[in-house]
């Protein structure tokens, strides 16, 4: 077995700052979206964590064309 990067690999959790950060929103714009079921998250603790690729995917499908 080897542990090699790709896309069996261990899927990345971020916390809500950092992805307020990659969607450059504010921390409660992220805490609605996790609260609403916008965002998938998963609770540890008393905090959460989303994985990258559903903030990915959100950003995809929210993708607005304006022309």
């Amino acid at each position: 077995m080897t542990n090699s990067p790709g896309p069996t690999s261990d899927p990345k959790f971020l916390t809500i700052a950092e992805v307020a950060a990659i969607m450059r929103v504010s921390k409660m714009t992220v805490y609605r979206l996790v609260h609403g079921g916008d965002l998938p998250a998963v609770r540890v603790g008393r905090s959460f964590r989303v994985q990258e690729h559903d903030v990915d995917e959100y950003l995809r499908k929210s993708f607005f064309n304006a022309g």
